[in-house]
C-alpha cells in the first residue's frame, strides 16, 4: 500500500505496562476511506492500540503516521484532522449538550456561527435536538455516545476513532449513530473503531485488523479476512486460537439441581 493510500500507519509499535506487554510490535497500514474494524478479545490490546494512535498515549517503541503526519513529531496536525469516541467517555457534565458542541467547536477554532449551524445539523441527526439543553449529567448511555460522536465530527476530520461505540447502547441509538457513521464514510472519511462483537463488525465493515495478545494476527479487506469460513466470527476464533477450546463440557455437574442425583 503506498503512503498516499493510507489513512493510518503503524510500524514497530510496542507498550509495555511494567512486566505486561501489551502491543508487542505492531504494523497497521489502514486504508482511506474504508469503514474499518479492529477486532479482538478482551485483553487483546485494541484500546492501547487506539489511545498510542490517536496521541493518547505515548508508545515505547515505534512510529505512528495519520493523514501522512507523525503523530508525537506533529501532533497539532494530527489531532486538526482526526475525532475520537475513547472507551470510558468523559464529558463535561455540566454543560448542556448544546453548549458541549459549542465548547468543543470553538476549542478546535471554527467560527461562532459555523459551530452553532453543525450543532443544530449533529443534534438533529443523532435524535438529540429535544435533549440539547439538557445537562450531559443527566443523559442516558446511548445520548452521551450521541453527543460525545456529535463532538467528535463537528470539525468534520478526516479519521475518525470509535473505542466500542455501541458498548451500552440500546438499539434505537445504536441504529442512529450506524446511519451517521455509514454517511460518514461515502463521503470519503475513514472511521476505525474497536470492537469484539463480531457480528457487529461484519455487517459495518470492509477492511478488518485481528488483534490478540497484542499482535495483529491478520488485516485485510473483511472478505479476505474471512477466507474460506462461514462467518468473520468462525475466522476469528480459529485466527486468535479459540477454535477448539473446552466450551463447558467438563462442567457436568452445572444445571444439575441439588437435590437430585447426577
Amino acid at each position: 500500500m503506498t503512503e498516499a493510500a493510507a489513512a493510518v500507519e503503524v510500524h514497530d509499535l510496542w507498550k509495555s505496562f511494567g512486566q505486561q506487554i501489551a502491543v508487542a510490535g505492531i504494523e497497521l497500514a489502514l486504508p482511506a476511506g474504508r469503514f474499518i474494524g479492529l477486532v479482538g478479545p478482551n485483553g487483546a490490546g485494541k484500546t492501547t492500540t487506539l489511545s498510542m494512535v490517536t496521541g493518547l498515549l505515548r508508545p515505547d517503541r515505534g512510529t505512528v503516521r495519520v493523514a501522512g503526519h507523525d503523530v508525537w513529531a506533529d501532533p497539532a496536525a494530527v489531532k486538526a484532522r482526526i475525532g475520537v469516541l475513547p472507551e470510558g467517555l468523559r464529558l463535561f457534565e455540566r454543560l448542556s449538550g448544546r453548549e458541549l458542541l459549542a465548547y468543543n467547536g470553538r476549542l478546535r477554532g471554527l467560527p461562532g456561527a459555523e459551530v452553532d449551524k453543525r450543532a443544530g445539523q449533529l443534534l438533529d441527526v443523532l435524535d438529540l435536538a429535544s435533549a440539547q439543553h439538557k445537562l450531559v449529567v443527566d443523559y442516558s448511555t446511548g445520548m452521551r455516545k450521541k453527543i460525545g460522536l456529535a463532538a467528535a465530527l463537528l470539525h468534520n476530520p478526516e479519521v475518525l476513532f470509535l473505542d466500542e461505540p455501541f458498548e451500552g447502547v440500546d438499539p434505537v441509538s445504536a441504529q442512529t449513530i450506524r446511519g451517521v457513521l455509514e454517511r460518514f464514510t461515502r463521503s470519503g472519511a475513514t472511521v476505525v473503531f474497536s470492537s469484539h462483537v463480531m457480528e457487529l463488525v461484519e455487517s459495518l465493515c470492509d477492511w478488518v485488523a485481528v488483534m490478540a495478545a497484542g499482535r495483529i494476527r491478520a488485516q485485510g479487506p473483511l472478505a479476505d479476512v474471512r477466507g474460506d469460513a462461514s462467518s468473520l466470527q468462525e475466522a476469528f476464533l480459529e485466527l486468535v486460537g479459540a477454535g477448539g477450546r473446552d466450551d463447558g463440557g467438563t462442567l457436568d455437574w452445572l444445571g444439575n439441581n441439588p437435590g437430585t442425583p447426577a
